[in-house]
C-alpha cells in the first residue's frame, strides 16, 4: 500500500513538470502542414492530456483549465470554448444521477441487491454466493454509479468472508483472509462486476455518454444511437464479459468449503433490515419507470409508425433522451416521500444536489469542449491524417477499430477511464472520418474497452475500493485483470463492435 502511494505521488510530480514543459515545447516548435490555431491547440491539448493521465490537480480542474487557456491564448472565443458545458448529453447524465441518488437515498438499490442475494438458489454455497454477488453488482451498476454500487456491495462481501472465517474457526481451522484465495476472488468479483455492469446502458458509466456526446458533436451525419440500441449490444457485451470474469476468477480463486455456515442468516438479516416497501421507494420506481419508458419508446414507435413518421418527429422533438432523463429525475422532487404530512418528497433538494457528480459533469463538459475545438481548428483532421499514414494509408476497418480499442484499454489502466475516453474519442472519430469509416463502431469500441480496466487499483474506483481491503495482492489483480482484459477485448469487444453494432445500426 505504501509503494502504491509513492507511485501516485511520483506520477503527480512528473505531471507537474512534464505537462507545462511539453506544452511550451510544442507551442514553440515549428510543425509543417498545420494551421496556427491547430498548432496552438495541440500544445494546450498536450498539457490537458498529460494532466488527465498524471492528475497533479483534480481531473475536473484540468477539464476547465483547457477551455480557459484556449480563451486566454486567443484560440477560441468564450462562447465557443464553453458552450459544450450545456451540451444535452450533460443533462442526460444529470437526470441519470438524480435517479441513481433517489434509488440510493430511498434504499431501492439495496432492496434489489439483497433481493438477488436472498434468492433460494443462492443458499450457503460459496460458488453460488460468488455468482450472486457478481450478478447484484452487475445489474445495479447498469443504472447507478459503479463506485456507489461497489461501496454498497463491499461491506456485504466483507461480512460473508467474516462468516467463512468464523465458521472455519469453529471447526478448528484458523485462516488469514489476506492470504485466503476465496477472499481475493470475492473482492475482485465485487469490483469487476461493477465495472462490467456499466456497459449495459448509456448512463451506466461515463465513457458511454462521452462517446455519444462526441458522436453527436463531431459526426452529426452519423445515425443517432438510441438508448434501446445501446442496450442491445450493451447487454450482450455485459453478459459475455461477466461469464469470462466469473470463469477466470473461480478457477483462480476457488473456495475450499462447500457450505458457508450462517450465510443464509447473514443475508436474511440484511433483507429483514429493509422492512416493507416504503412510499419513497414506490415513488422512485415510478420515476425510474417513467424515464425508462420514455427511453425505449422511440424504438417501439419507429417499428409501429416508421422512423420518418410524423409521430416519431413529434416524439424526438419533445422527448429526446436527455429530457426523458430529466423528467424522471425531476419527478422525484414531486412524488411523495415517507412522511407526506411533513411534505417530504422522494428526493430532497439537499440530497439531489449532493447526488449529482459535478466533477464528472465538468470533466464531460471540458472533454467535449476540447474535442469541439480540436475539430474546429483542424487539429483532429491533422491527427487523423497522421494516423491514416501510420496505418499504411488504407487499413482495414477491423485493424483500425482494434488499434483504438487496445489504446483505450491501455489508457484506462493508467488513469481514469473517463479522462482517457475524453482524450482518445475526438482523435478516433476524426481518424475514422478521415479514412471514410463510419465513426460509430470505433466510438462504441472505445467506450466498451474503457470499462475493461481491471489490472490496477488506479484504473477504476471499484478496483481501488476492494484493493483497500487488504485482501487483494497487487500481483493477483494485475494477473487476473490482464487475462480478462485480453480475452474481453479480443474475443468480445472487437467482434461485437464490428458485427453486432454494425448490424444494429445498419452501418
Amino acid at each position: 500500500m505504501g509503494s502504491d502511494k509513492k507511485f501516485e505521488q511520483l506520477r503527480k510530480n512528473v505531471g507537474v513538470v512534464a505537462g507545462p514543459l511539453c506544452a511550451i515545447l510544442i507551442w514553440l516548435m515549428p510543425i509543417a502542414g498545420i494551421s496556427e490555431a491547430a498548432h496552438h491547440m495541440l500544445a494546450i491539448m498536450s498539457l490537458v492530456a498529460i494532466w488527465w493521465i498524471t492528475e497533479p490537480v483534480p481531473i475536473p480542474v484540468t477539464s476547465m483549465l483547457g477551455p480557459t487557456l484556449c480563451v486566454v491564448l486567443g484560440i477560441a472565443p468564450m462562447k465557443d470554448a464553453f458552450e459544450q458545458f450545456a451540451n444535452p448529453m450533460i443533462f442526460l447524465f444529470m437526470g441519470g444521477f438524480l435517479l441513481a441518488k433517489g434509488m440510493m437515498v430511498n434504499g431501492l438499490d439495496k432492496r434489489i441487491a439483497y433481493g438477488i442475494m436472498s434468492m433460494k438458489w443462492v443458499g450457503d454455497s460459496p460458488r453460488r454466493i460468488f455468482l450472486a454477488i457478481g450478478l447484484a453488482c452487475m445489474l445495479c451498476s447498469g443504472w447507478i454509479s459503479n463506485t456507489a454500487t461497489a461501496a454498497m456491495m463491499f461491506p456485504i462481501s466483507l461480512g460473508l468472508l467474516e462468516a467463512i472465517r468464523e465458521m472455519m474457526a469453529a471447526n478448528g481451522k484458523v485462516i488469514d483472509l489476506k492470504s485466503y484465495k476465496y477472499a481475493t476472488g470475492l473482492m475482485l468479483m465485487t469490483a469487476y462486476a461493477c465495472s462490467i455492469g456499466g456497459v449495459m446502458t448509456p448512463i451506466g458509466t461515463p465513457p458511454n455518454i462521452i462517446m455519444l456526446g462526441f458522436l453527436d458533436q463531431l459526426a452529426p451525419q452519423a445515425p443517432t444511437v438510441s438508448f434501446f440500441q445501446w442496450m442491445i449490444w450493451g447487454i450482450v457485451a455485459m453478459v459475455l464479459y461477466f461469464i469470462v470474469a466469473y470463469v477466470v476468477l473461480w478457477r483462480m480463486f476457488p473456495a475450499d468449503v462447500k457450505h458457508i455456515e450462517g450465510a443464509r442468516e447473514f443475508i436474511r438479516n440484511y433483507v429483514d433490515s429493509l422492512g416493507k416497501w416504503t412510499t419513497a421507494q414506490k415513488s422512485t420506481i415510478i420515476a425510474f419507470g417513467t424515464a425508462f419508458v420514455l427511453w425505449v419508446a422511440p424504438s417501439v414507435l419507429s417499428i409501429v409508425y416508421g422512423a420518418n413518421s410524423d409521430v416519431m418527429k413529434f416524439y424526438d422533438s419533445h422527448f429526446p433522451e436527455a429530457i426523458a432523463a430529466m423528467v424522471g429525475g425531476l419527478l422525484l422532487f414531486f412524488l411523495p416521500g415517507n412522511d407526506i404530512k411533513k411534505g417530504e418528497m422522494a428526493l430532497s433538494w439537499k440530497d439531489g444536489v449532493e447526488g449529482i457528480e459535478w466533477g464528472t459533469l465538468l470533466l464531460f463538459g471540458g472533454g467535449l469542449a476540447m474535442g469541439a475545438m480540436m475539430y474546429s481548428t483542424g487539429l483532429s483532421a491533422w491527427i487523423g491524417s497522421g494516423i491514416k499514414e501510420a496505418l499504411g494509408g488504407h487499413p482495414s476497418e477491423w485493424a483500425f477499430v482494434a488499434v483504438f480499442c487496445v489504446t483505450a484499454l491501455i489508457l484506462s489502466e493508467l488513469t481514469s477511464h473517463t479522462a482517457s475516453t475524453n482524450l482518445i474519442a475526438p482523435i478516433a472519430i476524426g481518424a475514422a472520418l478521415s479514412l471514410g469509416f463510419n465513426p460509430i463502431p470505433v466510438a462504441i469500441g472505445i467506450a466498451l474497452s474503457s470499462s475493461l480496466g481491471f489490472m490496477m487499483p488506479v484504473s477504476t474506483p471499484p478496483n481501488a475500493i476492494v484493493y483497500a481491503s487488504g485482501y487483494v495482492p497487487l500481483t493477483k489483480m494485475i494477473k487476473t485483470g490482464f487475462i480478462i482484459d485480453v480475452i474481453g477485448i479480443l474475443v468480445i469487444t472487437i467482434p461485437i463492435v464490428m458485427l453486432l453494432v454494425k448490424f444494429v445500426m445498419g452501418v
